[in-house]
């Protein structure tokens, strides 16, 4: 007992002079953003609860402020929340921003290649390629939209097959998506029975609500020790691994049916033959392993979280019968029942332009952002981030903040629309992030959305499955994603 008790005293005063030379330490950084003090190794875990990071870093920024300060394990995070931080670092400074910051899941997955995780002139290459190649193969072009249009009717097709009874569209709606990028990407369109393809596609969905999960914000905050321990972590990074694996499998189809004379078949085509021409380049960025990585970067980018926030929408509008019946009242009105929704129709449709954008910004599907890296020492509202430091731009802060927003926790469509009832833009609205790092598929996906959803509701009417009156819109876990329940629905033919 005595022993016991020695040992706690001993451990107290450690952890006691440990904490005091944190704070002493933390005093010599000039103008550092405030903030909570964080214990040794394990920074400040304790204070940000893995179950939400986001409420709590929300929570945090009322005591501390729009800039804080904040350690995930012993690495130094700066925060920044609400909408006017969040555009004086992504939109006003962002050439002082461009680089990304450590996420130490995507740190393993991604090795610092592709375009997501890249820096430096390697995310300038592999970017100004992507974003031309993914043009050249009608990204925000009318090819691309007929693309769509045709995936839409075998989504109805498997919709209608359902006869209105309850199910999960998950898995359906990552088919429709998946295929859409594909076709760009490899230049393949999949069955939707596909075992391969299906199995790919259930992998990323696990593998998005995993990151999301209590061990997946766990291993962003401190991934030295996460990486010693079991649990769901473990089953992620396998997943990921293995759709890199299915992405190798086609490059190296490709490889071997490459006809480097012949017009590219599609985005793997124009790596492989730009590979070719920079082959004598010591310098180049057009290597194996970035190609494998861009695919894979634009592969999920492209499949899971479109159809989440699909999925996620369409919840929203079960929730809501009054804005559902609105949407299709204007796609009656606009587009009829005969023929297929189509962009041009967009611009006549603005309570359906209105509701997309509000439920985006409800879904609220990335809260934390993408973490960026500061350049230089920086001054920002008094304080100096330090140069090398992680950047947290948290983008829910954006998309809530009631400054912007009268109603920000509520779904509300006339927060996009004017007293004339026209849809009106706002710039904090930021679901694909702002400036020159924002989502390279942000067209794309709207473009999906726009046309899946009123595809939807001009065949269906959505319904709870018998015997349900409600279900939950709160997320089945809030990390990186806002990742939502699993819960079944009708498509009941109009």
């Amino acid at each position: 007992m005595d022993l016991l008790g020695g040992t706690t005293v001993v451990l107290i005063i450690c952890l006691t002079l440990l904490v005091a030379w944190n704070k002493s330490a933390a005093k010599k950084k000039k103008n550092l953003p405030p903030g909570p003090t964080p214990l040794p190794f394990i920074g400040n875990l304790l204070q940000l609860s893995a179950k939400n990071v986001t409420e709590n870093l929300g929570k945090m920024s009322k005591k501390y402020g729009p800039i804080f300060t904040v350690y995930f394990g012993s690495d130094q995070v700066v925060v920044l929340y609400g909408y006017n931080t969040v555009k004086k670092v992504l939109v006003d400074n962002s050439d002082d921003f461009l680089d990304r910051g450590s996420f130490p899941s995507a740190d393993k997955t991604n090795k610092g290649l592709g375009v997501i995780m890249s820096n430096g002139e390697r995310w300038l290459q592999i970017r100004r390629f992507s974003l031309m190649t993914l043009r050249n193969f009608g990204m925000g072009k009318k090819s691309i939209e007929e693309r769509i249009q045709e995936e839409a009717e075998h989504l109805m097709k498997e919709l209608r097959a359902t006869k209105g009874q309850a199910f999960n569209p998950a898995t359906l709606f990552s088919k429709a998506t998946g295929n859409i990028i594909s076709h760009i990407l490899l230049g393949e369109r999949f069955d939707y029975q596909d075992e391969e393809y299906i199995r790919t596609l259930q992998m990323l969905i696990d593998g998005f609500r995993l990151e999301s999960s209590v061990a997946g914000q766990l291993y962003n905050i401190v991934p030295k020790l996460m990486d010693y321990l079991p649990g769901p972590h473990k089953t992620f990074f396998k997943n990921m691994f293995s759709i890199q694996a299915f992405i190798a499998q086609k490059v190296k189809e490709h490889e071997r049916t490459l006809d480097p004379l012949s017009v590219p078949r599609d985005f793997v085509d124009s790596f492989l033959i730009k590979m070719q021409q920079e082959k004598n380049n010591p310098k180049t960025e057009f290597t194996q392993e970035n190609l494998m990585m861009t695919i894979y970067d634009l592969f999920i980018a492209g499949t899971e979280t479109t159809s989440t926030s699909l999925r996620y929408l369409l919840m929203v509008l079960l929730e809501h019968p009054t804005v559902q019946a609105k949407v299709q009242e204007e796609i009656d009105r606009v587009i009829g029942r005969e023929r297929m929704p189509a962009m041009k129709d967009r611009l006549e449709m603005p309570y359906t332009e209105a509701v997309l954008h509000e439920g985006q910004r409800f879904i609220d599907l990335i809260p934390l952002g993408f973490t960026r890296l500061v350049k230089r020492d920086f001054e920002l509202e008094g304080f100096t981030i330090p140069k090398g430091a992680t950047i947290y731009p948290i983008l829910s802060s954006a998309l809530h903040d009631p400054k912007q927003y009268n109603n920000p926790n509520m779904f509300d469509p006339n927060h996009f629309l004017d007293e004339n009832g026209r849809f009106k833009k706002n710039g904090a609205d930021m679901p694909f992030s702002a400036g020159k790092r924002n989502c390279l598929g942000e067209g794309l996906a709207r473009m999906q959305l726009f046309l899946y959803l009123t595809s939807v509701l001009q065949n269906f009417q959505l319904k709870h499955p018998p015997g349900v009156t409600k279900i939950d819109l709160t997320p089945e876990v809030s990390g990186f994603g806002n990742i939502p329940r699993q819960v079944e629905f009708c498509f009941s033919p109009r």
